[in-house]
């Protein structure tokens, strides 16, 4: 059973504050499902249609990585590269919106219906355009200034050198976003938009991380890793991984310092190795994972 349709105005509490203060802000926002989480960080992924292997899985893997992190994922519904991000989003137990050309209505283009009634339950679809409204072609440059405007990064991840992506881009650095691309092979049509973005200014892609730390996700995941860490050490454990830095340290030295039992440092070593707190790069030395 599809969502009923709610409709929003520059009036209305709902209607998103990222959009609110646009010159050209939409009047009015068709929702079927619901609007992005104010209060929770948006990235919008974008790219070709036409998407190669490579771009579609890099899609799929940022969408998803995005989603298990909590970070709604936004982009249009069309074929390839925005209906691969979309996936990884649900895939990633995460939320995604879909932003149409078009009445929230009519699935466009008609191949992601599956996409379209699962998006209204993990998120929602959205347009500017009434029910019923036709996919235009002039509506979609439009509607790309709300895919940015939704978004607090946008994300391009494969487009040729005259990409309806660019676009977005540019609605999205006179809204004052950050813009990151993945860079892509010297030749390649579809690599051309992405390495020209990165010559310009754009940000390198080259990893989920990075976006996370600039979302101000990262450093927050780090900090609950590292108080669940504590909750779970108990008194003699913390004992010893206290002992052990990122240089590698010898068992000896850390029966020493620790002043416990051969065999008790041994078990309580084991045990932080599984944990992954511990690693042993050479025998008998032990350093902090990550070290």
């Amino acid at each position: 059973m599809e969502e009923k349709i709610v409709s929003y105005t520059p009036d209305d509490f709902e209607y998103p504050d990222k959009l609110r203060n646009f010159k050209d802000r939409p009047k009015r926002l068709y929702v079927k499902g619901k609007l992005p989480d104010p209060n929770r960080k948006s990235v919008a992924i974008i790219g070709a249609r036409m998407c190669s292997y490579y771009g579609r899985t890099q899609a799929y893997e940022f969408a998803k990585e995005f989603a298990s992190c909590g970070v709604q994922v936004i982009s249009g519904l069309a074929r390839g590269i925005d209906g691969w991000a979309h996936k990884g989003a649900i895939d990633g137990g995460g939320e995604t919106f879909a932003v149409l050309g078009c009445g929230v209505d009519i699935c466009y283009p008609s191949q992601n219906i599956n996409l379209y009634r699962e998006i209204q339950k993990k998120g929602g679809i959205i347009s500017e355009y009434e029910e019923g409204e036709k996919p235009l072609g002039w509506h979609f440059p439009l509607r790309n200034r709300i895919i940015s405007g939704l978004a607090d990064i946008v994300l391009v991840i494969e487009a040729k050198k005259k990409s309806g992506s660019l676009i977005t881009v540019e609605y999205a650095l006179e809204q004052g976003k950050s813009v990151y691309a993945l860079p892509g092979r010297v030749g390649e049509a579809l690599s051309e938009g992405c390495n020209n973005l990165i010559f310009q200014g754009a940000q390198i892609a080259k990893n989920v991380e990075i976006i996370l730390e600039e979302l101000e996700i990262l450093d927050k995941m780090t900090k609950e890793k590292n108080k669940k860490t504590e909750i779970r050490l108990a008194r003699k454990e913390e004992m010893v991984y206290s002992c052990v830095d990122l240089k590698p340290k010898h068992l000896d030295e850390i029966i020493k310092l620790t002043d416990l039992e051969l065999l008790e440092v041994q078990e309580i070593l084991v045990k932080l190795e599984l944990m992954e707190l511990v690693t042993e790069p050479i025998k008998n030395y032990y350093a902090r994972a990550g070290g």
